[in-house]
């Protein structure tokens, strides 16, 4: 009678380290906008492809490419005066120097007068001051060229940001329309990376032991892969279970096969 239910115990305890997953795409992704505009074009026909370098989305960018051209002109001419500040800046100091030698020779001879010393002095003091202000202009003009290099990067990022380009990912669903406004926050398209696929599995704890010497059989077939990552928590659903996920190469038919998992 003993052995009569240690061999009907058997099969559970196989069963226990038997599982099925359903092979998922190895990340999926809700887009979201970073700008605001309306949704100028939104092709729908691409939907269930996958895609590489393909646009999706065209947010209304035009005032932003007017900006832009503006914004690069504007950087044309700033270090266009920078360059003549930075020349004159040159010959002003030459002229400084010159004067405050001449200055400092004759403020030390007892045969020139004191208004001669207070001319040769106020020259030097003029000069200094105009290479001041002109060295002040300067840095003031290299300030603004950052600022405007900034304000360029930023606008070339908002019409990026404007203009939705899927590379290597399959579009899974738009959820935009054309004529749809946006907003930063607002759910653009739900996209997937096939690329890789996954297995999601719910093992128990006894399952984990030794987790990383264990073989992972699919179908019945030993492979190379094992657990790529485990949950440290319980499942949210599966409350006496732990989430698991094993990374295996794309299937090359469909998606969301069913597949037996063993563990051994």
């Amino acid at each position: 009678m003993n052995k009569l239910l240690f061999l009907m115990f058997v099969p559970l305890l196989v069963w226990s380290e038997v599982h099925y997953a359903k092979v998922e795409p190895y990340r999926t992704v809700i887009l979201k906008s970073s700008v605001n505009g309306k949704v100028l074009e939104a092709d729908l026909k691409n939907e269930a492809e996958f895609l590489s370098n393909r646009q999706i989305i065209h947010i209304d960018d035009r005032l932003d490419r007017v900006e832009l051209n503006t914004t690069k002109q504007s950087l044309k001419l700033l270090h266009s005066m920078l360059k003549i500040n930075e020349e004159m800046l040159v010959s002003l100091k030459e002229s400084m120097e010159r004067k405050e030698s001449y200055y400092a020779r004759i403020n030390k001879l007892s045969t020139a007068s004191r208004t001669q010393k207070d001319n040769a002095y106020g020259a030097f003091s003029a000069a200094n001051t105009q290479y001041l202000s002109t060295h002040e202009k300067v840095m003031s003009l290299q300030k603004q060229i950052l600022d405007m290099e900034y304000k360029l990067a930023t606008l070339k990022q908002r019409i990026e940001d404007k203009n939705i380009v899927l590379t290597h990912y399959y579009l899974n669903t738009l959820l935009v329309q054309k004529g749809d406004f946006v907003v930063p926050g607002s759910a653009l398209a739900k996209v997937d990376d096939i690329r890789r696929a996954k297995l999601v599995l719910f093992l128990n704890k006894t399952e984990l032991k030794e987790l990383k010497k264990k073989h992972v059989y699919i179908d019945g077939v030993e492979t190379a892969y094992r657990v790529d990552k485990v949950w440290k928590t319980t499942d949210a659903k599966f409350i006496s279970s732990y989430r698991a996920e094993i990374y295996v190469d794309a299937p090359k038919g469909q998606f969301s096969s069913l597949v037996k998992v063993e563990l051994k």
